[in-house]
């Protein structure tokens, strides 16, 4: 018995590479080698498939300083106003966009007949009539087998390392997001601290900022790999970008706010139904390092 969301690997005919259907003319982003290597594991390729989003994004809690953080005596950073903002709603919406542009892409490779999306890119650019647009775009394949997944998967793995998922008994079930922002309200205690600083000292309350926000984005990581039924999660990229902007609460104050983005694909062994019955193996992150 196979993954809920997978048939396991596909048969693989006699000669071992990607045979097109007849009668069909498909267009694919992949490299020569990769379209061998998918070729090798059973898949040929249908088309490019793409699913576009484009979102008005801003910030959308309430009123007050959005991080004004205070410390407290077991040096724990916390709210110190109750009006403090929560930037959930972001959030959710940054999810939205992503997932949004994902879903047009796989129904594209629905219609194409596909089984799942290889070298799924997605891009985040500015829109030229305002907003951000959100691209998904990459390659749909179909297994060269009579068994059918029950949705298609979505996995940035290019060819090479798609193949080697497959051969090392991994199939890949859905790209995973994890997104986190935080923000830090830069008051007096960091206003006066840095410029009359000893040089090549940390400044522990930016630390603080960026540990804090790439923690909670690998934990939404994990969350995300879970809901889709992943034993593990194979890491893309971690996106983190840092700006700052005037304090709506405070004048002459800024707040300084962190962006961290995880990408990575969401995995599963052939067989799961084998392993003892209750037992749960822990979820792993590992990365797939690219031959040179």
């Amino acid at each position: 018995m196979t993954h809920p969301g997978n048939a396991g690997p596909p048969a693989v005919g006699a000669a071992g590479a990607a045979t097109p259907r007849p009668g069909t003319t498909w267009d694919s982003a992949l490299s020569s080698e990769e379209f061998a290597a998918i070729g090798g594991v059973g898949f040929e390729p249908l088309g490019q498939v793409l699913g576009t989003a484009v979102f008005n994004i801003g910030y959308t809690g309430v009123w007050g300083c959005p991080g004004n953080w205070a410390v407290t005596d077991d040096d724990k950073p916390v709210p110190s106003s109750r009006w403090a903002s929560s930037l959930s709603q972001l959030v959710r919406t940054m999810y939205a966009a992503r997932r949004s542009a994902l879903a047009r892409a796989v129904a594209e490779c629905g219609a194409l007949g596909g089984d799942g999306i290889v070298g799924v890119e997605l891009r985040v650019g500015e829109f030229p009539a305002g907003g951000l647009e959100f691209t998904v775009r990459g390659t749909a394949v179909r297994a060269r087998s009579r068994i059918r997944p029950r949705a298609p998967f979505t996995s940035h793995l290019g060819g090479q390392d798609f193949a080697r998922l497959m051969d090392a008994g991994w199939v890949p079930v859905a790209l995973a997001f994890g997104v986190a922002f935080t923000v830090r309200h830069d008051d007096w205690r960091t206003s006066f601290r840095i410029p009359f600083a000893v040089r090549n000292q940390e400044v522990d309350c930016y630390t603080e900022l960026i540990g804090r926000v790439r923690r909670e984005a690998r934990r939404q990581l994990v969350l995300d790999t879970e809901k889709h039924g992943g034993d593990g999660v194979v890491v893309n990229d971690l996106e983190l970008r840092v700006g700052e902007s005037e304090c709506p609460s405070y004048g002459a104050t800024r707040d300084l706010t962190a962006e961290a983005v995880f990408v990575g694909t969401s995995i599963a062994r052939f067989g799961r139904s084998e392993r003892a019955a209750g037992a749960r193996p822990p979820l792993t992150v590992m990365r797939l390092d690219r031959e040179s």
